[in-house]
């Protein structure tokens, strides 16, 4: 599959570009600086350009980028990603000193993305982190949801190979405001133990 990868220099966007190499994507790493996106893909085998040329011609978006950055990155790609579907993998949480707790809208990031463009957006890889993605597939299984059943499968197929469990169809968008909620509840959980915490869902018949 030829993949973009929005926000690939970041931490997360570059461990998620390389085990996508890995496992066999043609990926494009986009940013905001065409230098500085070939410059980084370069060092996981990967293409880079332009945010605006690396979604054009790929069979999936992910959005990678911050979350504060993510609607108006969106929004700012909505031409040029036109009908292509779209992978939502950030999440809005508040820092406090009791501990991270899940953003305050009411709807989630990916429900606001798909509010933004004409292609299809499904939500997932949010138990996933760059820690997690450094040395391999991530332990554990990945969710995702939407409601496009063409970007779900492309969705579903990338976490696949990302994870040492199965990615899993966790229903309609409106479940991502449980799945970026989650996060939160991973961040805790990492900063009380010092771990890198995966999710594992049992009771799901093997296909």
């Amino acid at each position: 599959m030829k993949v973009a990868v929005v926000g690939g220099t970041g931490d997360f966007g570059l461990a998620l570009a390389r085990q996508l190499v890995a496992a066999g994507h043609e990926v494009v790493v986009g940013s905001r600086d065409a230098g500085r996106a070939r410059e980084k893909a370069a060092e996981v085998g990967a293409d880079g350009a332009a945010n605006e040329d690396a979604v054009r011609g790929v069979e999936l978006v992910v959005l990678a980028v911050k979350a504060d950055a993510a609607l108006a990155t969106a929004a700012s790609l909505a031409g040029a990603i036109g009908e292509t579907p779209v992978l939502s993998v950030a999440s809005e949480l508040r820092f406090t000193k009791s501990g991270v707790h899940p953003g305050d809208a009411a709807t989630s990031i990916a429900e606001r993305t798909q509010e933004l463009l004409r292609a299809p957006v499904c939500a997932g890889l949010h138990s996933l982190a760059a820690a997690s993605l450094a040395h391999g597939k991530a332990d554990g299984d990945a969710l995702v949801c939407g409601e496009d059943a063409g970007a779900k499968e492309l969705a579903l197929s990338l976490a696949a190979g990302l994870v040492t469990g199965r990615a899993l169809d966790a229903g309609p968008l409106a479940s991502s405001r449980a799945l970026e909620g989650m996060t939160a509840v991973i961040v805790n959980l990492n900063k009380r133990y010092r771990a890198h915490v995966g999710i594992r869902v049992t009771g799901v018949p093997a296909p």
